[in-house]
C-alpha cells in the first residue's frame, strides 16, 4: 500500500470544504467539517483493528468483540461512517449523523462528555431539508474518497486530526482575512483535540 503524508490528507480535507463553499460561512461549516473528519477517522481506524483481529483469530468471534471493546475510542454498530455514507441518498442525513454522534458520546463518555452538544448537523444553518439533505450527501462522499481512508494501515504514525485540524484552522482563518490565532475556536472542538492529543505532565510543548 502507497504511504500517504499529511499534506495529501490536508488538501483532500481541505476540499471536503468545497461542498460548503458560497452556501454556508466558513465560521460555521468549519465545525462540521473538523466533526466528520473526527468521525471518518474513528471509523476507518475501528475497521482496521477489527479487519487485523478478524485475521488474527478466524474461529474466535468472542474474542475479537472482547478485544475490540478495548479500543481507546468503542464504535457502536451502525454509528460508523460506512453505514451514514451507505443511506447517504436517503431523506434525513442530518439527523442519522447527530444520532451516530450521539451513540459514540454515549459509548465513549468518559472521553467525549459533551462534546458534540453544540454541534448539530440536522441544524437549519445548513439550509431547508432539501438542500441541508444535499449538502450533507455530497460531504459524505467528499470524505469517502480514496485520498480521505485514514486506515491506520495506510497512515502509519500521522497524527491525523492534530495535523489536519491545524492545517484546516489556518486556512479557515486566512480565508476569513484573520490571523489563526484571531479565529475562534468552539469548546467543544478544543476540548475534543485535548483529549485526543492526552497531553502528560512533562511532555515537550
Amino acid at each position: 500500500m502507497t504511504p500517504v503524508t499529511q499534506s495529501e490528507i490536508n488538501k483532500a480535507a481541505w476540499g471536503a470544504c468545497d461542498t460548503f463553499r458560497g452556501v454556508v460561512d466558513p465560521s460555521i461549516y468549519k465545525d462540521y467539517v473538523l466533526t466528520l473528519l473526527f468521525l471518518k477517522y474513528l471509523s476507518d481506524v475501528w475497521q482496521d483493528h477489527l479487519t487485523r483481529y478478524q485475521a488474527e483469530h478466524p474461529d474466535a468471534p468472542e474474542l475479537v468483540d472482547a478485544m475490540m471493546q478495548q479500543e481507546a475510542f468503542v464504535l457502536p454498530q451502525g454509528a460508523s461512517f460506512s453505514n451514514l455514507h451507505k443511506r447517504r441518498h436517503e431523506p434525513g442525513n442530518g439527523e442519522r449523523i447527530d444520532k451516530a454522534l450521539h451513540a459514540i458520546e454515549e459509548a465513549n463518555i468518559t472521553k467525549l462528555r459533551d462534546v458534540f452538544q453544540d454541534i448539530s448537523f440536522n441544524s437549519n444553518k445548513l439550509g431547508d431539508e432539501e438542500q441541508k439533505n444535499d449538502i450533507l450527501r455530497h460531504l459524505l462522499e467528499d470524505f469517502a474518497k480514496p485520498a480521505l481512508d485514514l486506515r491506520p494501515t495506510r497512515v502509519g504514525q500521522l497524527d491525523i486530526i492534530g495535523g489536519a485540524y491545524e492545517y484546516l484552522i489556518s486556512r479557515f482563518a486566512a480565508t476569513a482575512g484573520k490571523k489563526a490565532g484571531e479565529f475562534y475556536t468552539p469548546a467543544e472542538v478544543s476540548s475534543l483535540m485535548a483529549r485526543l492529543v492526552d497531553p502528560q505532565e512533562g511532555d515537550d510543548c
